[in-house]
Parts: structure tokens; sequence; C-alpha cells
């Protein structure tokens, strides 16, 4: 089975630039999966941006089905999940419940090696809203589940990384 690589970190802490330096050092095909959804101007900006930053690898476009996408992808091929947070924000959006298990076991079926993007919003400000309180948490969750899932899961912070290790295992 494929390895799953979980980065996780802050906005602008170096997670998707290392998701796309691993895909263009991998020797085999490479297809991105982006959860964005161009639900207004900004955000379509900030696709094109990120679409033009990107080598002209085959793209999955998954806003909400992201295990189905998943398993529609070569199972060689490096698959860059680029990102939980903004999936997940999409789910909240269009009122979907959150099931991590699903992509999850999609995940661990594939052959090819996995990388997966997410951010860490529990570190900062206690939101001020019901809402950001709830989004918070449950990214917190699902961020919990992919960790325990993943084969790594590295902390990056300032584009330097650190890995984190299951508690249990310092801890016997």
């Amino acid at each position: 089975m494929g390895s799953i690589t979980l980065l996780v970190g802050g906005a602008r802490s170096g997670k998707s630039a290392l998701a796309l330096e691993l895909g263009l050092r991998h020797t085999g095909p490479v297809v991105f999966v982006a959860t964005a959804e161009p639900i207004d101007d900004e955000l379509r900006d900030r696709i094109r941006r990120h679409r033009d930053e990107r080598p002209p690898w085959p793209t999955v476009e998954a806003p909400l089905h992201l295990a189905d996408a998943v398993l529609g992808i070569d199972t060689d091929a490096l698959a860059i999940v680029d990102c939980l947070t903004v999936w997940l924000g999409n789910l909240m959006h269009h009122g979907l419940p959150v099931e991590t298990h699903p992509l999850i076991e999609a995940l661990a079926a594939r052959h090819g090696p996995t990388v997966v993007v997410t951010n860490e919003v529990g570190m900062g400000v206690h939101p001020e809203t019901e809402l950001g309180r709830r989004y918070r948490d449950q990214l917190g969750r699902v961020n919990h589940a992919m960790a325990a899932a993943a084969d790594r899961t590295l902390l990056l912070v300032a584009g330097r990384a650190t890995v984190l290790h299951d508690p249990w295992d310092l801890l016997t």
C-alpha cells in the first residue's frame, strides 16, 4: 500500500510549497487534487494563481466529494490533496456532513503515495463566533483522524518541518 504524508501548519507556513516540491521530485506521475470552490471573485483569482504556479499535472477538482476523487486517481500516481481546510469549509458552507472515515479509507486503499495538506487553526486566537468555534473544533477532529491514519505527519512553521509523533509511542 502507498504511504500517506500529512503536512500540517498555519497559513503561509510552507505546506503547499513542500507538497509541490515533493511532486516535482517524484519520479512517476503526479495528480493534484484541488478542493477550492470558486464561490466569489477573490477565490476565483486565488484558484487561477494557484493553477498558474503548479506544473501541468492532471488536476482533479474535488470541493465536496474528496473520497470519491481519491478513489478515481491512478493508484500508482503521487496524489497531492490540497487542502482539507478548504474542503471542510466547503462541507460546512453547503450544510453537508463531515465524514472523514471514507476519505481515510480511500487514501489507505491507494498503492501510490499521497501527500495531504491541512491547516492547524487551533493554536491561534479563540474564534469570536460560534461558527468559527465549530469550524476550529471540527478541523481539529479531521486533522486528528488524518494524523492517526498517516504514515508520517510533519508540522511546518516558517518553511521548516518537524516530525510529529504519536504521544503514546513516546510515553511507552
